[in-house]
């Protein structure tokens, strides 16, 4: 019904496709990766449910853009959870967020955009290695809960 057949011969490199055909293209483009994490925080100046210590599972999804390498990856996901894991996770998972991060208001508002500037430090230091070439931060949104986010974008922090 559906044509479920299994692959006769797999492709081989230096047989059935050449080293420089790998790289497809010479176009920006954009991957995306989102993790979670657990974390306590109360807001200050705020009158609300929030200002008494409470926590949230948050969720963070990152757009980075860059151009293809000769295998034709921009960067490879597990590089971007190598980054997370030890740039950025260790501030956020599991932690007192009023404590560990530095002094702010710890509202989403504030939180992305610390994110967004310590995953931009991470690819420029990458690109200093000649590591992913032309790569950037396009946008960083962080969810607090499953319907409400805030979002930080490259031109915003680049022209304002």
């Amino acid at each position: 019904m559906y044509g479920f057949r299994i692959v006769d011969k797999l492709q081989k490199i230096n047989e059935d496709i050449q080293p420089n055909q790998l790289k497809y293209h010479h176009k920006r483009v954009m991957v995306s990766k989102e993790f979670t994490f657990d974390a306590a925080h109360h807001l200050h100046c705020y009158e609300g449910k929030c200002k008494n210590l409470h926590g949230h599972t948050y969720k963070v999804i990152f757009g980075l853009s860059g151009f293809v390498d000769e295998r034709g990856l921009m960067m490879d996901f597990g590089d971007i959870k190598e980054i997370w894991k030890n740039e950025i996770e260790i501030h956020l998972d599991h932690r007192y967020l009023n404590d560990t991060l530095p002094p702010m208001n710890t509202t989403a508002e504030n939180m992305v955009v610390w994110i967004y500037e310590k995953m931009a430090e991470a690819l420029k230091l990458a690109e200093r290695q000649e590591k992913y070439a032309g790569a950037r931060v396009e946008f960083v949104r962080l969810f607090e809960t499953p319907t409400s986010y805030a979002e930080a974008r490259r031109e915003w922090m680049e022209n304002e």
